[in-house]
């Protein structure tokens, strides 16, 4: 089992019913990292250029035919950062910053031969977001990224030229210490071994299938 298998305890993540007072314990200091602000962008960008390196099979037959490009990490690198006080909105700034996005690229080559390869796509933001007061502890940015192509053609010696999606999230965070209420510790259940139910979905079928 697991906190939402079968598992019934007061002690476990879950929706609250009832009084939510009740069960309290304790205030808790937990170290995390605060959101001060955040906002999403998402677009489509055409004939981004990628120059592919690292290619396995290292010894492709050209010319290659692009599959697809997906980025493989979850946050992206964020280079040239210029945060600019906009003096007239209170706490707001002008948030300016390149972002850096590993990818993944797979393709073919003249012999049909299927190969990986890895590239990166910098998209450049410049955004509007709130930023916390003065204050000793610093404030970070940060960008949530994801990006996804299928379509894409071979334009130069390992150069793709691309279309793809891209999602950006952009947050401005900081480390710090927050007192919460808390119910006290989780009580964590057993596992529950999956090779138990590995025939119950065949069992459930019917002999022939219906018309």
């Amino acid at each position: 089992m697991s906190f939402f298998c079968n598992f019934q305890s007061d002690k476990c993540p879950g929706p609250i019913t009832g009084n939510p007072l009740n069960g309290l314990c304790e205030k808790v200091c937990l170290q995390a990292k605060k959101v001060f602000d955040a906002c999403m962008q998402q677009t489509q960008l055409t004939d981004i250029v990628l120059n592919i390196t690292n290619l396995t099979p290292s010894n492709p037959t050209y010319p290659l035919t692009f599959i697809s490009a997906k980025s493989t990490v979850s946050e992206g690198t964020i280079s040239n950062l210029i945060i600019e006080p906009i003096p007239e909105r209170e706490r707001a700034a002008r948030v300016k910053a390149d972002i850096i996005i590993p990818v993944s690229v797979a393709y073919t080559d003249a012999n049909g031969v299927e190969g990986v390869a890895t590239s990166t796509v910098t998209v450049t933001k410049d955004v509007i977001l709130n930023i916390p007061s003065a204050s000793i502890m610093p404030y970070t940015v940060e960008a949530v990224v994801s990006l996804v192509s299928t379509q894409g053609a071979y334009t130069g010696v390992n150069q793709f030229t691309i279309d793809c999606c891209v999602s950006i999230i952009m947050k401005v965070v900081m480390e710090v210490e927050l007192l919460i209420p808390s119910y006290g510790y989780t009580a964590i259940p057993p596992c529950q071994d999956y090779t138990q139910e590995v025939c119950a979905g065949f069992f459930e079928l019917p002999v022939y299938p219906e018309r």
